[in-house]
């Protein structure tokens, strides 16, 4: 991305096996000044979707305490008590490496979940994403 565009990447998890969960943010709530129109899209050899999603500041705050759980050996539970699909990110899963659940019990009642074996450095990279989501939305949020 260039230095100039909007990051979009909120969560970018993927493997080699084709397995991927991204959170994309796609722009302000036209009519929620204090919120981001996202999206969570899914994507697997066997099963894809996507799911909208709509975004606040205390969402990317409790987003990056996900990931300070994760960086200390906890499994997660993002936007469980919100309205909307929720995440879970368990390090171990059933398949014994981590997997990502997504689950949307309010519209679809459809839950998925991903096994997929991201790159060691993935905690801090989604640090990364997380701040240049904040950096670039928080402000214009604030307006």
């Amino acid at each position: 991305m260039s230095g100039g565009s909007s990051p979009t990447h909120l969560i970018s998890l993927a493997d080699s096996e084709g397995n991927s969960v991204t959170v994309s943010i796609l722009g302000r709530n036209a009519t929620w000044t204090a919120g981001l129109d996202a999206e969570i899209v899914v994507s697997t050899p066997f099963v894809s979707g996507h799911l909208d999603l709509l975004l606040s500041v205390m969402d990317l705050d409790s987003w990056s305490a996900a990931l300070d759980r994760l960086d200390a050996g906890e499994d997660v539970a993002w936007r469980e008590m919100s309205r909307g699909p929720s995440l879970f990110i368990q390090l171990t899963g059933e398949r014994e490496c981590p997997e990502v659940v997504v689950e949307d019990e309010g519209w679809s009642m459809v839950t998925v979940r991903v096994p997929l074996v991201p790159p060691d450095d993935w905690i801090a990279d989604h640090h990364r994403l997380l701040r240049r989501v904040m950096d670039h939305w928080v402000p214009m949020l604030a307006e």
